[in-house]
């Protein structure tokens, strides 16, 4: 039982005390994470008998320090600025306070993840590592690629933070518009492994959906003239909405058109389409904004069969124009089919297995069988299925695959 409360804690509390520790010790990313990993084997030993703290994630963060302290001053000879560091944590400080109007360790650390030294793709596989306590295999399933190359990545990341000694510090308003890009995306990824988790028993993870819907609301009040800051807000809210309605009483995946919408929370999307409002008011169109009308049009229709598939397929046209992605196409294939009927959608599907992208992902047959069935090509769609079975991992989506297959091939 103990070994779960601290994997909770490590869970839901680790990212904001390593976003601490980090900007604590100098941006020393690998130190922070021994030490914290120290601070959860200590709290194994000692909770048996001492029992839990009355603030475990406050034991927590003071152990971790002190053992930041101690192996500070066994190797301060090879540690760069390591007196510096040793008098900074001997202080019993209040939160840092800065005067750029960022308010959580966690949004702070983000953006010097995403320092315009570092490659993007390094900047947001750091930033989902340290700040949200992804795991490697987590990343490499968000960026769709071997795990080892995200590994490789991080490694890169933090060793050209330590060589160009880049600081941990807040940027000024002048260069926060320009690591946006990178910010957002990365929040973006958090809120994905949240509303479908790679790993673990249950599709979603509120933890994570709910702190990147959080980080988003810090980010768009801090940037209110960037109008993508609200279109991310918008279509996270709009899709979190119906999250307690996206897994049925069998543990399975409810698919879109199936789900109740009467259970569909109206406060988040009240409130991400006021965002999406106030972001497409600064006309200036980008991707979020995009995918949030799409969202919207879902939210907005009474039941699946009034859904304005017509506009929904247009606005996939207007986002592929901007992220050509096979990610994007294939969501297209799916509302072109709904629109113009299953043979059309399997044509764009065709193009998008040409490609070679997405030979592993297992949406690509998941979307294939899908409009078989639809087609009434029960034989062809099961073939897919089985295929899309082998390469899911979460339990829900498998267990709604093998519905649909049980469906086909009887």
């Amino acid at each position: 039982m103990l070994g779960r409360i601290v994997d909770e804690l490590a869970r839901r509390e680790g990212p904001r005390i390593l976003a601490g520790l980090i900007g604590r010790l100098g941006g020393n990313f690998d130190l922070a994470e021994d030490c914290l990993q120290d601070a959860y084997e200590r709290a194994l030993d000692a909770w048996p008998s001492a029992g839990i703290p009355e603030h475990p994630a406050a034991w927590l963060t003071t152990v971790a320090k002190r053992c930041a302290i101690d192996r500070l001053r066994r190797s301060r000879r090879n540690v760069d600025d390591g007196d510096l560091i040793l008098d900074q944590l001997a202080v019993e400080e209040p939160e840092p306070v800065d005067t750029s109007g960022l308010p959580d360790d966690r949004l702070r650390l983000i953006f010097t993840c995403c320092h315009p030294a570092i490659a993007e793709p390094a900047q947001m596989a750091l930033a989902l590592r340290t700040l949200c306590g992804l795991s490697t295999r987590a990343i490499a399933r968000a960026f769709l690629e071997p795990e080892a190359t995200t590994a490789q990545r991080l490694v890169r990341a933090k060793k050209k933070i330590s060589a160009a000694r880049i600081p941990y510090v807040v940027p000024s308003h002048e260069e926060l518009p320009e690591r946006l890009a990178a910010v957002l995306g990365a929040i973006y990824l958090v809120f994905n492994e949240g509303y479908s988790a790679t790993e673990g028993a249950s599709l979603v993870r509120p933890d994570l959906s709910g702190e990147a819907i959080r980080l988003a609301r810090l980010l768009a009040q801090l940037l209110p003239d960037q109008p993508e800051a609200f279109g991310l807000l918008a279509l996270m809210l709009l899709h979190d909405a119906r999250r307690d309605t996206r897994v049925g009483a069998d543990n399975a995946l409810v698919p879109l058109e199936e789900q109740d919408r009467s259970r569909w929370e109206r406060a988040k999307i009240t409130e991400g389409l006021a965002a999406l409002d106030r972001a497409i008011a600064m006309r200036r169109r980008g991707p979020y904004q995009v995918q949030a009308a799409i969202a919207a049009l879902h939210a907005k229709a009474g039941d699946a069969s009034s859904t304005d598939w017509v506009q929904i397929a247009a606005l996939y046209g207007a986002l592929y124009a901007m992220m050509p992605t096979a990610i994007v196409e294939l969501n297209a294939a799916a509302a072109v089919a709904m629109v113009e009927g299953p043979e059309k959608g399997l044509e764009w599907i065709d193009r998008v297995e040409a490609h070679g992208e997405l030979g592993d992902y297992h949406l690509l047959p998941a979307a294939r069988a899908d409009l078989l069935r639809r087609a009434g090509q029960g034989g062809a769609a099961a073939t897919h299925y089985r295929r899309a079975i082998e390469l899911a991992r979460n339990p829900a989506e498998r267990l709604y695959l093998e519905r649909r297959l049980r469906e086909v091939a009887g």
